[in-house]
């Protein structure tokens, strides 16, 4: 991470994570830079991006943002979209700084 780069991650238990990444990448491509492979993805938001791997059992999220403030926002952008995506599989989002 750069200097002065603020970052979170969140490791979520999960078996969708190549489904969630594909989701989300197509979901923000119309609006956004979006890369995607079948299990990793980056977004670069105005003042952030994410970038989600998808392994056995998990999908590892990391932000990384301009400020605190930005970092937060991502944040809660993130989650909701990636639960919206998740078509009622319940997903525990905790994200450490």
């Amino acid at each position: 991470m750069e200097a002065g780069v603020i970052g979170a991650r969140a490791e979520i238990a999960t078996e969708s994570g190549e489904k969630l990444i594909r989701r989300l990448c197509k979901h923000w491509a119309h609006k956004l830079e979006v890369h995607y492979t079948e299990r990793e993805g980056r977004v670069r938001f105005e003042g952030g991006s994410c970038r989600m791997l998808a392994e056995p059992g998990a999908l590892t999220v990391v932000i990384e943002a301009q400020d605190a403030q930005r970092c937060e926002r991502l944040e809660e952008v993130v989650a909701s979209h990636l639960e919206r995506m998740a078509g009622g599989e319940p997903l525990d989002i905790a994200w450490i700084r």
